[in-house]
């Protein structure tokens, strides 16, 4: 019999389980406490749980959590781990220290069905959702869980087209039983699904980031067939009517591809959807993957783009290029891993 796993549970969860195992009411905050505030890894280390209750869970759950297959470490510091979830599907996680921070850049999802052209998880196909377990498996088997300060729903996937596994995974992450997270240490990126974007404001204090890649709706479409369904304008319409408080952060991802969204043509458009947004752009570098015809301009044209932006009114940042060595697009690592185990 395959056993539940009760790493990834939530509190109304955990009282679920202690209910269906005729436990103490009390029990199930005693469990999220050993799951979510203690570093165990077994159900027999929860030593304030009589032996009688320890057997009865372990003879249907079980802790869950499960160590990275592989790592790949750049030269600058940041770390990719792969980890196997589903049927033998690989997905990554990113390590990413900056001075005083270190990040967390965890998949939510096995491949994609947004089929982004310039990314390599969408050529993978969508493989399937991420439990909340496996979203924070990542988060708590990183090696260098201890130190991190931050996270970031930008790995493999769409986070808001797995919006239930994703809100759950959060709720643990910020409640005071859980991991006791401020919100504003954790960013969810998505291409802009329109309910679950609404879902995501109402249900979470987190910050959200859009990724944007163009202002013009064909040019945006060709790059990101989302767009047929879920219009930026739409998007933009919910943010614009909904009531961010002061330490709840909007930004904005866009990738910078060289003769195709760099012109002056798009500053001036980018600064007109955006008016009346308090927002920022986060300006990235194009990490090549096999077979597209897209690069990214120069660090000098790169830099125009940035200070035109600022000079609009918009806060603009340049991501900097991390792992570059250790394959640095996202998908890219997983996919040349799966093609090795299938070959």
């Amino acid at each position: 019999m395959t056993k539940e796993k009760l790493y990834g549970k939530t509190l109304n969860e955990l009282i679920s389980v202690s209910k269906h195992l005729g436990l103490p009411a009390f029990t199930a905050r005693q469990i999220a406490d050993w799951l979510y505030k203690k570093e165990i890894s077994s159900i027999d280390e929860m030593t304030n749980l009589s032996k009688k209750a320890r057997e009865l869970m372990a003879a249907e759950y079980e802790f869950g959590l499960t160590a990275p297959e592989s790592a790949a470490e750049s030269s600058d510091g940041t770390k990719k781990y792969l980890y196997k979830v589903l049927n033998n599907r690989y997905i990554e996680t990113a390590y990413i220290p900056d001075n005083e921070r270190a990040t967390i850049c965890v998949s939510s999802q096995s491949g994609c069905r947004m089929g982004c052209i310039f990314c390599m998880t969408g050529k993978q196909g969508f493989q399937g959702n991420l439990s909340a377990n496996e979203i924070l498996n990542q988060f708590r088997s990183l090696p260098e869980f201890s130190s991190l300060t931050n996270m970031v729903y930008m790995g493999m996937g769409e986070p808001l087209d797995n919006t239930a596994e994703v809100l759950k995974s959060l709720e643990i992450l910020t409640s005071t039983w859980g991991y006791g997270w401020s919100p504003t240490r954790i960013t969810v990126s998505t291409v802009g699904l329109l309910s679950p974007v609404r879902e995501f404001l109402e249900k979470s204090r987190c910050h959200l980031a859009v990724s944007l890649h163009s202002p013009f709706d064909e040019e945006r479409r060709q790059l990101m067939p989302v767009q047929k369904t879920n219009t930026i304008a739409e998007v933009l319409d919910i943010i614009r009517n909904f009531d961010f408080n002061s330490q709840r952060r909007v930004s904005f991802e866009y990738i910078l591809f060289e003769g195709l969204n760099d012109t002056p043509r798009h500053i001036k458009e980018l600064a007109r959807i955006l008016n009346g947004i308090k927002c920022r752009i986060n300006i990235i570098r194009f990490h090549k993957i096999p077979g597209s015809e897209f690069s990214s301009p120069d660090d000098a044209a790169t830099l125009k783009f940035k200070e035109a932006l600022n000079a609009k009114g918009i806060l603009t940042t340049i991501r900097a290029s991390r792992g570059v060595d250790i394959q640095a697009a996202c998908g890219l690592l997983s996919t040349l891993n799966q093609n090795r185990q299938n070959s």
